[in-house]
């Protein structure tokens, strides 16, 4: 190790080219930097090094290369450039055969199977593979953003940055991939695109080996196992694992909605969620099952459904051991133990255990009915109860009863049935304890003890307490004038 420079090299290689550095520089390790750029006080330590410093403000380029006529400030950079056309790779790695077109790329390259990182942030210890990762880390500490657009005087930490952020101006996007033609403004995201095409997903949990295309989502999966949510919001103090979703969620706060669809007006606080509503317009479902081939508008409803299919149910309810696929059902599930009813009807204050029931609900009162037989042209409030009634006209009844093969149109149908076998009875009344096999057995027996009736008799005004006896009334009035 160098005492004077922090350099934490092991491999004798290495610190023979840093060695070399320093004698040639031992002025680095005084901090002494004589020679003074007269433009912007830049200071260095070496006349040949402000030299090439200078030719950043006359964007003189001396050095062009005559295969593509690329310029280039220092002579060394336009050698190890032109070994791109040639296809020269005299540097080899000995672990994975690799070859790079300089010494300098192949021994940063060996770090990555070592595990070294020579180049230490003297602020938080942080290590790096690389002499100018570690300057444009350390940029993080200093606040310094030296690269500024000329157009809209927004500055960037990294050179790198602003090349991409002049693309949004200019709106070039010259990273184009060459099996779908779509464009990117940096290569970076081309990168990670690709890997969709190809299935690639290079970053593994150590925990579950769980496996992802990008560091990132890698990062945020691992908060999962851990349970820290180091983003905390400074208004309600909600925590989350992804900084993304934070700045997502601080829109809830601000009631910004910047993102507006160009169909129907409506506004959105996030550009995905924009995106994935503009598909309920185009009809477009890019995410298809490769079961079933049922499509989807968005991944994570694909995600779900297979698990119909897979028959995964991850989370489990503490209180009764019974697991869902989803932890949004978990959630809605346990709220029957709770008795907790957090949605509440605004006009007439019946209160649901899921959000999805209270919309449900609100069509009741709106008389909203979406859902139209092609057939007979019955309207319904509900899509799932016109797939249902589809199958009067189909005659179509997939639910079947595993012990004695009788059929039945819709899923609930079918669960009542199979309490007629197992003898179940779940829904006890309160005042008698007498148990039926389905609630809406129940709310009618419930009735006698509340003396409630609301079905009414048109011709003779008597009330009745369930639908079927004003039917059986009313018959006999149907009799009567038979006879008469």
């Amino acid at each position: 190790m160098f005492n004077l420079c922090f350099y934490q090299g092991t491999a004798n290689e290495q610190l023979h080219v840093h060695g070399a550095e320093c004698r040639y520089s031992f002025d680095i390790h005084t901090n002494e930097r004589p020679y003074l750029c007269d433009v912007c006080n830049y200071a260095c330590s070496h006349k040949s090094t402000l030299i090439n410093h200078k030719h950043i403000h006359s964007v003189e380029r001396p050095y062009v290369c005559e295969v593509c006529n690329r310029g280039f400030i220092r002579q060394s950079d336009m050698i190890r450039h032109k070994k791109l056309h040639s296809g020269e790779r005299c540097y080899v790695c000995d672990v994975c055969n690799k070859a790079f077109i300089d010494k300098r790329t192949l021994i940063n390259h060996k770090r990555t199977h070592s595990g070294e990182r020579p180049y230490v942030c003297n602020v938080c210890n942080k290590g790096y593979t690389r002499k100018s990762i570690l300057i444009r880390h350390k940029r993080i500490h200093s606040g310094e953003r030296p690269y500024v657009c000329d157009v809209c005087n927004k500055s960037h930490s990294y050179k790198s940055s602003l090349i991409n952020h002049i693309c949004l101006h200019s709106g070039e996007r010259p990273y184009v991939c060459n099996v779908c033609n779509k464009a990117y403004t940096c290569k970076s995201i081309l990168i990670r695109h690709k890997r969709i095409h190809s299935g690639e997903r290079p970053y593994v949990c150590d925990v579950c080996n769980k496996a992802y295309s990008e560091k990132s989502s890698l990062i945020t999966h691992k908060h999962i196992h851990s349970s820290e949510r180091p983003y905390v919001c400074d208004v309600c103090n909600k925590g989350f694992s992804d900084k993304r979703i934070l700045i997502k969620h601080k829109r809830i706060h601000s009631a910004e909605r910047s993102y507006v669809c160009d169909v129907c007006n409506k506004a959105y606080n996030d550009k995905s969620i924009l995106i994935r509503h503009k598909r309920i317009h185009s009809g477009e479902r890019p995410y298809v099952c490769d079961v079933c081939n049922k499509a989807f508008t968005e991944k994570c409803s694909l995600i779900k459904h297979n698990r119909i299919h897979s028959g995964e149910r991850h989370y489990v309810c503490d209180m009764c051991n019974k697991a869902f696929s989803y932890k949004s059902t978990l959630i809605v599930h346990q709220r029957v133990h709770s008795g907790e009813h957090p949605y509440v009807c605004d006009v007439c204050n019946k209160a649901y255990s899921g959000k999805a029931s209270l919309l449900w609900h609100k069509r009741i009162h709106s008389g909203e009915r979406h859902y139209v037989c092609d057939m007979c042209n019955k309207a319904f409030i509900y899509k799932s109860t016109l797939i249902v009634h589809q199958r009067l006209h189909s005659g179509e009844r997939p639910y079947v009863c595993d012990v004695c093969n009788n059929a039945y149109t819709d899923k609930r149908r079918l669960i009542r049935h199979k309490r007629v076998h197992s003898g179940e009875r779940p829904y006890v009344c309160d005042v008698c304890n007498k148990a039926y096999i389905d609630k809406s057995s129940l709310i009618k027996h419930k009735r006698k003890h509340s003396g409630e009736c609301h079905y009414v008799c048109d011709v003779c005004n008597k009330a009745f307490n369930q639908q079927s006896s004003l039917n059986s009334h009313q018959h006999t009035h149907s009799v009567e004038g038979a006879h008469n």
